[in-house]
């Protein structure tokens, strides 16, 4: 059997130490708090929301030390290095430049923003101010994902031809829930989608081209998609996102050389087969480290902490530019299935 690259992540633990605000104490909040908490030896330190109570229980049941009813309030605590924005995407814009305009860095959930030019608002603003910014697409920080990374450097796979990925579930239908509200950004692919997009980016680069299929919820948000995207070279990547299933979350990447599968979820942690051209394993890895599912977004943390240490304001993993191409190929296949909500 091939020997596999072992990941150069070092253990999120060893990362230094940031003092996080978290910005809108949602669902995605709460898990991203305890990766922080269980994985690595920041903190956050400060919560605030529109409800004063609702940061408060969020500060209580965390461990949180100080809670603020007010965005402005979080972000103009001296004590805050970083922050955390947990909105939903329609609000990220409004909230990464609030907290940009304090002076602080920001990891703003995925996607970036609702659109390509807010993401570019974002983008451009905290240039302007020099600090950092980082989309939390935490798949580029995974284990497994160096290791591809490894193996895509090394030419082990040959010429790429073609990336597959996808991301389906079935969430209750609820015209007023962030998923299927329009005024909220809602639909599948800018909620789950974007985690596909983004595979294709890092794999084969921006697209030349973007084919888009797909149905529309009541609503008018997207519920299903299904996207080709093609490379000047002629590689493909065959990507798809639901509201309206569960899918398997299966990711691989096809040479001439050779083959990479991703298990299930490729998203987080999980792990990765390696097949030779003609199809047979050589090899076969496993994520040892016990950070399962979300416990995952210890890595990017840890990350981003290394990052702001060493004097940078982006991640040289996944640069800002190219999140705003991948919302660039959201917005057209959004246009393409007619959605509502695109700018």
């Amino acid at each position: 059997m091939t020997i596999l690259p072992e990941p150069r992540h070092p253990d999120p633990a060893d990362a230094p130490v940031l003092r996080w605000g978290v910005l809108g104490p949602g669902e995605i909040a709460r898990d991203f708090t305890n990766a922080l908490h269980r994985h690595t030896r920041q903190r956050v330190v400060a919560v605030g929301s529109r409800s004063e109570e609702r940061a408060a229980a969020f500060a209580a049941t965390h461990g949180v030390g100080r809670s603020y009813g007010s965005y402005e309030a979080l972000v103009g605590d001296p004590e805050v290095d970083v922050v955390y924005v947990a909105t939903p995407h329609s609000e990220h814009r409004e909230h990464a430049l609030l907290a940009i305009a304090a002076g602080k860095h920001v990891l703003v959930e995925k996607p970036l923003a609702a659109t390509a030019r807010e993401a570019r608002d974002i983008v451009d603003a905290a240039r302007a101010a020099g600090v950092f910014a980082m989309e939390a697409m935490w798949t580029r920080y995974l284990p497994q994902t160096d290791i591809v990374r490894q193996l895509l450097a090394d030419g082990s796979l040959g010429e790429v031809r073609v990336v597959t990925a996808d991301f389906g579930g079935h969430p209750p239908y609820d015209p007023s829930s962030r998923l299927w509200n329009p005024a909220l950004a809602g639909g599948a692919l800018l909620d789950l989608g974007v985690y596909v997009v983004s595979w294709a980016f890092f794999v084969l680069g921006e697209p030349a081209s973007v084919i888009a299929t797909g149905s529309l919820a009541p609503t008018g948000v997207d519920d299903q998609a299904a996207l080709v995207l093609s490379t000047e070279s002629g590689a493909q990547a065959l990507l798809s996102t639901t509201l309206r299933a569960g899918t398997p979350s299966l990711a691989s990447i096809s040479g001439a050389e050779g083959r990479i599968e991703l298990e299930s979820p490729f998203w987080g942690p999980s792990g990765l087969r390696l097949h030779t051209a003609d199809g047979a394993p050589a090899a076969v890895w496993r994520d040892p480290y016990g950070r399962p599912y979300r416990d995952g977004m210890s890595y990017e943390a840890a990350a981003l902490a290394r990052y702001v240490t060493d004097g940078l304001t982006e991640s040289p993993l996944h640069s800002l530019d190219e999140t705003v191409g991948t919302l660039a190929v959201i917005d057209e296949a959004r246009r393409r299935l007619g959605a509502a909500g695109v700018g």
